[in-house]
């Protein structure tokens, strides 16, 4: 009888055990997934820090350290400065705005992530028949285009330069550059939307824009003439611009003279004092940005005076990147680059006119602007300086920082002075 029941039990056991181990484990994975499908999704979040490798507080530093509702000065508020600058090392906003963007997808061309060189056979055989067509058949076509664009621009802009000024060679001027750029445009097969075209820059007025790509003066003056705001350059773009400024009033300034800010300042204000003349394009950040943000506006191009007239260009990275990394590509490279890509393909919205009001500096009309096209392109707004690209960071940053911080005690001891009865010296 014990043997029997201790056969019966182990039985039981491995019957018991099977059930546990298959049929538990599989009912209860379908009721997780059921769960699953029925629960609400989150939402992603849509602000820039979502996309991020950490998650910041953006808390203001008087509201943070102000938490605490003291008066003097605590060992304790160096974390706060502590895990700013921690922030800064591990991602900081400003040097990744420097480098390509990185792609939800693989679009064929140079990958952006250097973790996946190889994924699987078909797709490579996919990529080297695209590496075929790009460079065999769409680059020697496209360079044909460039090299026609190019030469039809010098020769026509020579030609027309040496007509009288009237409204005929004003006329004939406009008709070479946009049939030029619109050559130029389909060079890089370009797909351009254009929005809100009842408000493109008019004669007199300024247009500022956010900066992409040396490209982005082809992408609007497909739709629409502007006198160029530049320094002078050798070579083949020295010969353009001397070609150029013949038929056109462009403004282009020596070396010497763009460090001159009254007198780029005044050559400029007397251009749009002329209302004859065509709209001055101008990119304030004075630097390219990688297409997903807008860094800070020189003031320069809002102290003129006049009507600015906001541009927002937004290109899709999918078909082509268009950013410009200065630093890591020379002109010829990029430009090979952008030949080479399925296409460029952006959109341009034009924004109503903007005038300074009254009692606003120059800083506050150019944050206004750059605000404006931030929200109509989707692109992120950040204040620091374009030209940090290149330079280390002023040491005004860490002294405005530091002014803040004293402020902020001095506020507070004078309040908690009051408070307690006590004057302060």
């Amino acid at each position: 009888m014990t043997s029997y029941a201790n056969t019966r039990g182990m039985q039981y056991t491995r019957q018991t055990t099977c059930y546990y181990k298959t049929c538990i484990p599989h009912h209860w994975a379908t009721i997780r997934i059921e769960k699953g499908v029925k629960k609400p999704q989150p939402q992603m979040l849509k602000s820039p820090a979502a996309n991020g490798i950490i998650e910041r507080d953006e808390t203001p530093m008087e509201k943070e350290i102000a938490r605490l509702h003291r008066v003097d000065f605590e060992f304790s508020d160096i974390f706060y400065f502590c895990r700013k600058g921690f922030e800064a090392i591990v991602e900081d906003e400003v040097t990744q705005r420097f480098s390509s963007e990185e792609l939800v997808s693989w679009n064929l061309l140079t990958r952006t992530n250097v973790n996946f060189h190889y994924i699987s056979l078909r797709l490579t055989v996919v990529w080297v028949i695209g590496v075929i067509v790009r460079y065999c058949f769409l680059l020697p076509l496209r360079f044909t285009l460039a090299a026609i664009g190019i030469t039809s621009m010098i020769v026509g802009t020579t030609m027309v330069g040496q007509l009288p000024n009237s409204s005929v060679k004003n006329y004939l001027s406009e008709v070479v550059h946009l049939t030029c750029s619109r050559i130029l445009v389909r060079a890089l097969s370009g797909t351009i939307h254009y929005h809100n075209k009842e408000n493109k820059p008019q004669k007199g007025g300024i247009c500022v824009a956010n900066h992409t790509s040396p490209i982005d003066a082809i992408i609007l003056t497909n739709d629409g003439c502007y006198a160029m705001v530049g320094q002078v350059h050798g070579g083949l773009m020295g010969v353009i611009q001397r070609a150029t400024v013949k038929a056109c009033p462009h403004v282009w300034f020596e070396r010497s003279e763009i460090k001159d800010r009254h007198l780029v300042t005044k050559r400029l204000r007397e251009h749009v004092a002329d209302k004859s003349k065509l709209p001055i394009l101008i990119f304030p950040e004075g630097t390219c940005i990688n297409n997903t943000s807008v860094m800070m506006f020189k003031k320069g191009s809002f102290e003129i005076g006049g009507t600015i007239y906001p541009v927002a260009i937004k290109y899709d990275p999918q078909f082509g990147d268009a950013f410009w990394n200065s630093s890591k590509y020379n002109i010829v490279s990029y430009l090979l680059r952008l030949m080479t890509s399925w296409a460029i393909v952006c959109n341009v919205w034009y924004m109503p006119p903007m005038v300074r009001k009254e009692g606003e500096d120059a800083v506050q009309f150019a944050n206004r602007v750059k605000s404006a096209i931030a929200r109509q392109g989707g692109l992120t707004e950040l204040p620091w300086d374009g030209g940090l690209k290149r330079a280390k960071v002023k040491d005004t940053f860490r002294e405005e920082q530091q002014k803040n911080y004293s402020k902020m005690l001095v506020r507070n001891g004078s309040i908690g002075n009051l408070s307690t009865g006590t004057e302060s010296d």
